[in-house]
Order: structure tokens, then C-alpha cells, then sequence
């Protein structure tokens, strides 16, 4: 089997008495929508901040392409192009769809000259969309006037412009409209079929099913399960979430 792109394993994390994560496992594949599902205060965010780097566990180790590393901030992880899109999009409504994808990694006219570089950073983003198939109706307007779903796909856009291995995606349809919804999903195909894998966080079952490749369950800090999509059920998925469907001795319920 292929190498892992990102992997955690035996990964524990403690918040004074509360066991946030306890030897809690995860995989991610190049090229592949990989959901990552559990009920509320099943660890997930704890395991995708440890993950990003933006908290350090108490034990076990991170992979990147199967070899350890120590992810000491999100800076350092996306020198490891990791990329994450939170539910906050992390989005400045003033400015314009191109300096969003940019923010904080503006380019420059000169080099240590801070004179933005608007042209080329609107042309890049131009490109950009066009790759993922974004449409938008001005990329000089402000992503405040923007539609949620369109606000989502710049913020998507953003992290597939510098990720080079792995994208979390945080409840990306959260509080968008079937259409909306339709077009951020397609958007997760795309950068799937760019070779850059996709990590899909979110409580929408049917979703999860019509976009993920695999599904791995979390419950109580630790992985519990791990399905083919194409071979699972919201049913099957809910029973391994509550602790309902007794899985396989080896902590795994399906195929992987």
C-alpha cells in the first residue's frame, strides 16, 4: 500500500483531568477525501489541531510521508503543506478575493519593498478559481459581499494555492443552501483529483457518503473504526459514532 501522506498514531492529549485524546489513531492517503466523524467531544478537533500543529500532544508521534516530525506551530506545518480551512474561514470581509488568498503571504513588486504586487496576485488568483472551477462574479469586490458559498470557496482556494500534501476542511457546508453546498463539494472533488488529499470534518452523514473516499470514526479520543465509503451506510456510520455497532477486535469496523 501507498505511503501515508499524514498519519498520527497512539496520539494522547490531556487537558488537566479531561482525556481529550487517548492513543488516538488517523491516516490520510495522497489524492483521496478522507472524512473524519465522531459525536461532540469525540476528540476531532483536538486531533486536527494536533495535526496542523497548533497544539502539541502528550504522546505518540505524527508522520509526514512515514517519517516523525514535530509540528510546533501551523507555520511549521505548512512548510509540510499542510493547509486547514476552519468554520470561521479566517476571511478579511474589506478586502478583495485575491488579497484573501494572499493574506499573509502577500507578493511583493520588490523584494523587501512593501509595495504590493495587486496585478500579479489578482492574476495568480484568476487562475486559481478558474482551476477549481470557482466562479465568481468580481474578484476586486470585497468578500463581504460575497455569498457564503462563494466565502467558502476563496477560503478553499486559499489553502489548495499552498498545500501541497493535505487539506483539513472544518464543517466546510456548514449554514450554506443545497446549491451552495453542491458547489463546495464539487470544489473537495477537485482538489481530491489534483493529487492533494482532503480531510472532510463534519456531522452530515449523507454528505460524508457522497464525497469521501474513506471514513474514519473517532469516539472518546481514539479511532474506533475505519470504512470505505462506498461500502458503508449512515446507519452502519452512526452506530460506530455511539458506541451502538460493535466493531472488530482490532478497533476497526469495515475495510480500509
Amino acid at each position: 500500500m501507498t505511503e501515508p501522506v499524514l498519519e498520527a498514531r497512539k496520539v494522547s492529549k490531556h487537558y488537566g483531568h479531561v482525556l481529550a485524546l487517548d492513543d488516538a489513531d488517523f491516516v490520510a492517503f495522497s489524492g483521496e477525501v478522507v472524512a473524519l466523524i465522531g459525536d461532540n467531544g469525540a476528540g476531532k478537533s483536538t486531533l486536527v489541531k494536533t495535526l496542523v500543529g497548533a497544539i502539541r500532544p502528550d504522546a505518540g508521534e505524527v508522520l509526514v510521508d512515514g517519517a516523525p516530525v514535530q509540528l510546533t506551530s501551523p507555520l511549521e506545518a505548512r512548510g509540510f503543506g499542510i493547509e486547514a480551512v476552519y468554520q470561521d474561514l479566517a476571511l478579511a470581509p474589506d478586502l478583495d478575493s485575491a488579497a484573501n488568498l494572499y493574506l499573509g503571504r502577500e507578493l511583493y513588486r520588490i523584494p523587501f519593498v512593501r509595495v504590493l504586487n495587486r496585478g500579479a496576485m489578482r492574476e495568480q488568483a484568476v487562475t486559481a478559481f478558474a482551476e477549481l472551477g470557482i466562479e465568481l462574479p468580481d474578484v476586486t469586490a470585497p468578500v463581504g459581499m460575497l455569498s457564503g458559498g462563494q466565502r467558502q470557496s476563496v477560503a478553499v482556494a486559499r489553502a489548495v494555492l499552498f498545500a501541497s500534501r493535505i487539506i483539513f476542511m472544518d464543517e466546510p457546508t456548514a449554514a450554506l443552501g443545497v446549491v451552495q453546498r453542491g458547489r463546495v463539494l464539487d470544489v473537495i472533488r477537485r482538489v481530491r483529483d489534483r493529487g492533494v488529499s482532503v480531510v472532510l470534518v463534519s456531522h452530515n452523514m449523507p454528505e460524508v457518503l457522497a464525497v469521501a473516499d474513506r471514513i474514519e470514526v473517532l469516539r472518546m479520543g481514539r479511532r474506533v473504526a475505519s470504512y470505505t465509503a462506498a461500502q458503508t451506510s449512515v446507519d452502519e456510520l452512526v452506530g460506530a459514532m455511539t458506541g451502538s455497532l460493535e466493531v472488530g477486535g482490532n478497533g476497526r469496523g469495515g475495510t480500509q
